[in-house]
């Protein structure tokens, strides 16, 4: 198989295609589903692919590009705000879990050398397990997000003093060859002091290229249309600064990184992301499948125990570390247990580290097939461990943590669920008439917000009947939900209808669907959030084509009349489709000939709409 590439990339993508899907259905998540597909087709599965080396290489640049697109996201501005978690959490972490583990070892009959070298290799997490699982999460710009990306951040850059450390620890045990003599002498050279110097040239130059080369070349790119030449370009800036860190000593995703913070304000950066997501998520499916590939399970076989306590030994430490340290910073509790989780099994650079200190004779070729094992393993623990948070600790902690509902020492005739932009406008007009109204939402920022405007919001979850009543809901003479989400508008329409069905209810209502299903529940008064927005819209559009204000206005609220009594008829016919459709299709009819024959005549010196290209 490793003499036809063709047929390899097909088993992978066809493989993929199979498992992937499945163990996102299962809640698995897609990394389960991509280790999964390297175990099936691997030297140790069906044998379908024994060359994952090549693989191994190529997929490595989904983490490049992956960090490249982090960058692209996070500006400059933003990364100097984050710069006390860089320093504090994610130095500590490497700190902390390097001695924690490296003790461990030693305690357990480790030489003290080969211990910190494991120790240290461990005590880095997989960028590319991490950031995915943030990304699918949709939790990369919260504090949970931001801590896990601040602490990958600082491990990426440890890469090559660990790298450089090695060779030392190999002398010092007495395991030091050729090359390690080499490395040391080349450690010993003059030149090596002016390394930083050199460092700090290179980024200095990067940041001058990437303004004054780098963004006139895409908007020259950009302004000739040809979008293939686009995508070559922004794949050759990723490949770029890549390879100047990896010229440089550093890890490839950290200039990948680099890159994309540089470009981050850039007036293409949206034209980069949308065009580079593709190949990423790709990549980052291939390097999961390598990973998959490389466990040798002859090993895992061979020594099931003593794996076990590994893998379960330093996952733990790493959990224990970062919960400690993100309990320093006050992070909120469900956020500390997801940041440690995120960051507990370890890195794709693992494997570089131990493949190197093989090379100088600072381990041995048995530890090292059982360390690769064991941090293969490690990456697959991540999903599970995040399934189990999600199903058995995060409800449990959601109900524990939740915040009480503020006592509410005041009972309006009219209570406003929802305090947001749409709940705002409703209670600005009931105001401007003098009504009074009782406020709940249960957003603690946009309550602190409006408070600074002197608005008395009260905190709490509208769809607890504690709360409802309270707030007095049964001597109210109207109660507004004004929250958003069609499940749970309708889960506060039910209890209210079931447990108030005197008090009148005003919805807010997302689609004509949602409208149905609020009718069916008894809610008479609602209003679809972007129906009349969108008629008062085509009235402007009519008057910028040339009708007449007035009539304009005459056809709108002609239209909306309608369109309402459609609704209403729609109600009774609405599991039935085909009576359905056929109601909607004869109320278009009738429509479009009720506006024809009303339609105004254009005055002919009305001046063309203008047109921008």
């Amino acid at each position: 198989m490793e003499n036809n590439i063709l047929l390899a990339i097909f088993v992978i993508l066809a493989t993929s295609v199979a498992l992937v899907p499945l163990a996102k259905a299962a809640g698995l998540g897609t990394v389960l589903g991509y280790l999964a597909a390297g175990v099936l087709i691997g030297p140790f599965g069906l044998g379908l692919v024994s060359d994952s080396d090549i693989i191994h290489q190529i997929a490595d640049f989904g983490i490049v590009m992956m960090l490249f697109l982090i960058g692209l996201e996070l500006q400059p501005s933003e990364l100097w705000r984050m710069r006390h978690k860089v320093l504090g959490l994610g130095v500590t972490q490497m700190v902390a879990t390097s001695v924690v583990i490296a003790l461990t070892l030693v305690l357990a009959g480790f030489a003290t050398n080969l211990a910190i070298i494991i120790a240290l290799a461990l005590s880095m997490s997989s960028t590319a397990i991490a950031i995915q699982s943030a990304q699918q999460r949709d939790i990369t710009r919260t504090d949970a997000g931001r801590a896990s990306l601040a602490v990958l951040l600082v491990q990426d850059v440890s890469v090559i003093p660990i790298l450089a450390a090695i060779p030392l620890l190999a002398m010092s045990s007495g395991a030091l060859d050729l090359e390690v003599t080499e490395a040391v002498e080349a450690m010993a050279d003059p030149l090596d002091w002016i390394t930083p110097l050199i460092i700090v040239s290179v980024f200095i130059t990067a940041v001058i290229a990437g303004r004054y080369l780098v963004r006139p070349l895409l908007g020259f790119v950009a302004r000739t249309g040809v979008h293939e030449a686009f995508t070559a370009l922004g794949l050759a800036m990723v490949f770029g600064t890549a390879l100047l860190a990896q010229v440089n000593g550093f890890s490839p995703a950290l200039g990948a990184f680099i890159g994309g913070v540089l470009l981050a304000d850039s007036e293409y950066r949206h034209e980069l992301e949308s065009n580079l997501e593709p190949f990423k998520g790709l990549l980052l499916g291939l390097f999961f499948i390598s990973v998959g590939m490389s466990i040798a399970f002859d090993v895992l076989w061979s020594e099931p125990l003593r794996l076990a306590a590994l893998v379960i030994g330093f996952v733990g430490i790493k959990i224990a570390v970062l919960f400690t340290l993100t309990s320093i910073f006050r992070m909120h509790l469900a956020d500390r247990l997801l940041v440690a989780i995120l960051l507990s099994q370890a890195g794709e650079f693992a494997f570089v580290i131990f493949q190197f200190a093989e090379r100088v004779g600072a381990m041995s070729a048995d530890d090292h097939a059982m360390l690769a094992v064991a941090v293969a393993l490690s990456m697959a623990t991540t999903p599970l461990l995040l399934l189990a948070f999600d199903r058995l600790v995060a409800p449990r902690l959601d109900a524990r943590t939740a915040r009480p509902h503020d006592p509410i020492d005041e009972h309006r005739n009219i209570v406003v669920l929802g305090y947001g932009r749409f709940g705002q406008i409703i209670t600005r007009m009931l105001r401007a008439q003098g009504f009074d109204m009782t406020l709940i939402d249960d957003d603690a920022a946009q309550i602190e917000l409006v408070r600074k405007f002197g608005v008395k919001v009260f905190y709490g979850d509208a769809s607890r009947l504690a709360l409802l009543h309270a707030a007095g809901v049964e001597q109210a003479d109207l109660v507004v939900i004004a929250v958003g989400g069609r499940d749970r508008i309708l889960g506060i329409a039910r209890t209210l209808r079931r447990h108030f069905p005197n008090v009148p209810v005003a919805s807010r209502a997302i689609d004509r669907g949602h409208a149905h299903e609020l009718m069916a529940l008894g809610v008479e008064i609602f209003e679809r959030e972007t129906f009349l927005s969108a008629v008062s819209l085509g009235a402007k559009v009519l008057t910028q084509l040339g009708v007449a204000p007035i009539d304009a206005m005459h056809m709108a609220q002609a239209f909306e009349r309608h369109d309402n009594q459609l609704l209403e008829d729609s109600f009774a016919v609405r599991h039935d489709e085909d009576a359905y459709v056929g109601m909607v299709r004869h109320s278009m009819g009738l429509l479009d000939e009720a506006m024809r024959a009303d339609k105004p005549t254009i005055p002919v010196d009305k001046p063309a709409p203008k047109r921008t290209e």
